[in-house]
């Protein structure tokens, strides 16, 4: 009896303990396979753990067509967000992709779509989590406010991508033996924002940077929306593609004997990407071996495999230093030191990010490289330079800045300043020219083609204007400005410009960006690092200008989270580039 008895409890407890594993299991298939509302799936809030305002609805292994999506916006001011979803992007997200949620909000999700010959129309419900972003020493908020000022009819449902920095002044300083600039590190927060302020989309800082992770640190920039309506950008030592949902396209290495990628990134026609970089362990003629700054333009393929190099060491003078002597110490980079005195640029300063003559030191500060596929050229802004056009045979082709300090060879391509009847200025080798509005560049950011226009334009910051400083700080001034070249000519004429008469209030020492906007013909300027120097909260300002116009048809103006803090850029973002095809 008693071992019957014991025998039939063993059969009792591997009977229960059976039922136990294989109940949950089928329970979990049954409730994915029934949808919660709707027709459709089920609703996965950030699928990729990336983007906590984007989600997927689930396909529930059913096939819908022509699908719309809707994010109803907040009351009757809200800006909604629409687009429509190919079938390559249902099939990729096996649901529904969801952009542009608020967030801590019960966002209303329309959907339009066909499912077997029948039309349907329905509303899904997705919460979502409070915005996660960065608290560091003295800060007043963990995310930077926008107050739009301005919004033209046509431009209410523009969305801007805003690529904000806050440093962490807690955060552990590296540095390579050699130099080089892996100290520069700062949180990305990156957002996009609707026209009435409001967060629509960001990247989650702590899932993309880590300041105890070599490969991700750094500081997150170069930020573009690429055709297929995937973001580029850089950080640190890696470079990124990803969609906006989150997805990660892929996560690359800097090929092997290059570091510190920064500032910008450009994807090419075909298929392959420029890298602003530095070498690693670079010999120099004298025998030192030394680690770059911001000095190496890489081609890399669609394999992520080096396939050609501009070595700008090679190719311009690291020993230029005609306008490093002029710019304001305090602001270079974006090290501020309110407290900084003067520029060492003897070649024996030392070597790492420090600007300065020679190879090994910030002599060139390249923040923005350009293609033209006409003549398979590059264009680079060199903030301690100019502005230059160089061919595939890394031969300068022009050159856009003062006269003062270049070498002979040099010196022959530089582009001389014209009016409009193509007759010749009176300037300076400062830059200054007479009975004109011409100027040039100084510690420039972001020359970008205008190929619908057949010009240049870039962010004149402003610092070292004429290659001095004013008698008044509050004299400086920045301003986005076109230009017409002539190449065979090697003249440069002055088309258009912004900002000069908004003075010092919008005057930005670093950073910021000008970009034409072909779908309403209009120029999108941030002035990203107002009040930068002042004892206050950075004040960093978006607008579109209507093309050759001074007519400000949107203006966001936004407040930063702490004092000295800098925005990059700001670029438009379409949904229907992403989810379309």
């Amino acid at each position: 009896m008693h071992k019957s008895f014991i025998a039939t409890l063993l059969l009792a407890l591997t009977i229960t303990s059976i039922t136990t594993v294989t109940t949950p299991a089928t329970a979990s298939v049954m409730n994915i396979s029934r949808p919660a509302q709707g027709q459709l799936g089920l609703v996965s809030v950030n699928p990729y753990g990336y983007a906590p305002l984007t989600a997927i609805i689930g396909l529930a292994g059913k096939q819908p067509t022509d699908m719309e999506v809707t994010v109803l916006g907040k009351g009757k001011a809200g800006v909604a967000i629409h687009y429509r979803v190919g079938h390559s992007q249902l099939l990729t997200y096996d649901g529904v992709p969801v952009f542009g949620l608020y967030a801590d909000y019960q966002n209303r999700v329309q959907l339009r779509y066909t499912l077997a010959g029948n039309k349907i129309d329905e509303t899904y419900n997705i919460f979502t989590q409070p915005l996660q972003g960065i608290s560091v020493d003295n800060a007043v908020a963990a995310f930077p406010t926008i107050k739009p000022v301005t919004v033209a009819k046509g431009f209410k449902q523009r969305l801007y991508w805003i690529n904000h920095l806050v440093a962490d002044q807690h955060s552990e300083s590296m540095q390579w033996a050699n130099g080089g600039a892996l100290e520069w590190d700062r949180w990305p927060l990156d957002f996009i924002t609707d026209t009435q302020g409001e967060v629509r989309w960001y990247l989650d800082p702590h899932k993309i940077h880590d300041q105890q992770d070599i490969g991700k640190r750094g500081i997150l920039m170069g930020v573009h929306q690429v055709a297929n309506g995937d973001i580029i950008f850089l950080q640190g030592q890696r470079y990124y593609r990803m969609d906006l949902l989150g997805r990660m396209v892929f996560e690359r290495w800097l090929p092997k004997g290059y570091i510190d990628l920064s500032h910008d990134m450009k994807a090419l026609p075909n298929g392959h990407y420029l890298l602003r970089a530095a070498k690693q362990n670079y010999h120099r003629p004298d025998g030192k071996v030394v680690n770059t700054v911001r000095d190496q333009i890489l081609e890399i393929d669609e394999y992520g495999r080096l396939v050609d190099v501009w070595d700008l060491n090679r190719i311009l003078d690291p020993l230029r230093d005609s306008l490093m002597k002029a710019l304001d110490p305090r602001a270079v980079c974006l090290n501020v030191d309110l407290q900084a005195k003067d520029n060492e640029l003897e070649p024996d300063a030392p070597f790492g990010d420090h600007m300065g003559v020679g190879t090994g030191r910030n002599w060139a500060h390249v923040n923005s490289v350009e293609y033209d596929a006409s003549d398979d050229a590059i264009i680079i802004s060199s903030r301690h330079q100019g502005v230059f056009k160089i061919g595939r045979d890394k031969q300068v082709k022009w050159i856009l800045a003062p006269r003062k300090g270049w070498d002979s060879q040099l010196a022959s391509k530089l582009l001389t300043p014209v009016d409009a009847d193509g007759k010749p200025l009176d300037c300076d080798e400062n830059g200054v020219c007479q009975h004109s509005d011409f100027d040039f560049g100084y510690a420039q950011h972001a020359a970008y083609l205008v190929p619908q226009k057949g010009t240049l334009t870039l962010f004149d910051n402003g610092d070292g204007r004429h290659l001095a400083q004013p008698f008044f700080a509050n004299q400086k001034y920045s301003r986005a400005v076109e230009y017409q070249i002539d190449e065979q000519k090697l003249t440069v004429q002055q088309r258009w410009e912004f900002g000069k008469d908004k003075g010092y209030d919008w005057y930005s020492p670093v950073t910021s960006i000008v970009r034409y906007q072909p779908d309403t013909d209009s120029m999108l300027i941030f002035f990203a690092t107002g009040k930068l120097l002042e004892q206050e909260l950075t004040e960093p300002r978006l607008v579109e200008v209507k093309y050759g116009t001074q007519q400000i048809a949107v203006e966001l103006d936004m407040l930063a989270t702490t004092q000295q803090q800098a925005s990059y850029r700001a670029l438009v973002i379409h949904p229907e580039l992403a989810f379309s095809h």
